[in-house]
């Protein structure tokens, strides 16, 4: 299981490489909720979101037989674009399947700004796996996995011991869950940095699987993936469930119109873009499900990248 050293062991490899975002406040939103809310803003991250520390620290680690064999991820957007970027700054092959639903703007930063090869596949779990599976099978790449890999969670871990550094004596630290990846190493950096130090987890109802296994005991699966979230649409792992299950104090869902409300008041307030994703975690400070008055609060907002298109093509209708 991944230790608190290897995060601070990570944070050596990608500190130069990434970028040390900013934290952003808000009077208005300390007004709101009666607390100091700190957003640490990884949508300003290199790719435009944290996947790129766990990338790279994981890509920068491989034998030079895996560095010249290359690499392989499946991806719907952010982990692809964070890959071939690592792949492409370390001079290695990288290999990306997406589904075919893949926001457009994603797709083509994967392939045209970071130079991946991308191959498309059906959007569904299992064709994800066969693809990439067919592909290592014939060319011998190695498997950056979005979150059930040992380097990638401790990567995705330096952004909370960055936010823990930036900000003196937080109570209480809100990140995303969709696979684990981000809120294992989230919950490490923190409770290895200050055990008294709470972690919660916030995830979409509609894709509940993370909150439906720790109340079963067991990993849970989902029916449907239906969010708007679709950052946050994938299930556990054994490591990420057993790493939650040790270290995240509790965690909540939020529905489809509270991600949306909690992302039109950082795009309208506080002028970010974050992604649907990204906004889940001020989602589950805003729900009031956790008491918070009072209270420092460090809120990791994980990725801005949005598909802009249909609003422009929207636009673009308006004015001819």
């Amino acid at each position: 299981m991944v230790e608190y050293k290897d995060i601070l062991a990570a944070y050596k490899r990608v500190k130069d490489v990434v970028n040390k975002t900013p934290i952003m406040t808000s009077r208005t939103l300390n007004e709101l909720t009666s607390a100091e809310i700190y957003l640490k803003c990884e949508n300003y991250q290199r790719i435009g979101a944290f996947k790129m520390r766990g990338a790279y620290n994981t890509i920068s680690q491989l034998t030079e037989e895996q560095r010249k064999k290359g690499v392989i991820a499946h991806s719907s957007g952010n982990h692809a674009q964070a890959v071939a970027l690592s792949a492409k700054l370390l001079n290695i092959k990288a290999t990306i399947v997406m589904p075919n639903t893949s926001p457009q703007v994603k797709v083509n930063a994967t392939r045209d700004t970071y130079g991946a090869e991308v191959v498309m596949c059906e959007n569904t779990i299992e064709a994800r796996h066969s693809t990439t599976q067919e592909l290592i099978d014939t060319y011998g790449y190695t498997l950056v996995h979005p979150y059930d890999n040992d380097n990638v969670i401790a990567g995705a871990g330096t952004a909370a011991y960055e936010l823990l550094n930036q900000v003196e004596s937080l109570d209480m630290v809100f990140g995303p869950v969709g696979g684990g990846g981000l809120i294992s190493g989230t919950s490490l950096a923190v409770k290895g940095f200050n055990s008294d130090i709470k972690v919660y987890a916030v995830e979409p109802k509609n894709v509940d699987d993370a909150y439906r296994s720790i109340k079963s005991g067991k990993i849970e699966r989902n029916k449907t993936i239906n969010s708007i979230a679709d950052g946050l649409l994938t299930n556990l792992s054994e490591r990420t469930f057993n790493i939650i299950k040790k270290n995240v104090d509790r965690i909540i869902t939020v529905s489809e119109q509270e991600i949306l409300d909690a992302m039109r008041f950082i795009w309208e307030r506080m002028k970010i873009i974050v992604e649907p994703s990204g906004a889940c975690s001020l989602a589950g400070v805003l729900s009031r499900q956790i008491p918070i008055e009072k209270k420092k609060i460090g809120v990791i907002i994980s990725g801005g990248n949005i598909d802009l298109n249909n609003f422009f093509n929207l636009i673009q209708d308006r004015i001819k």
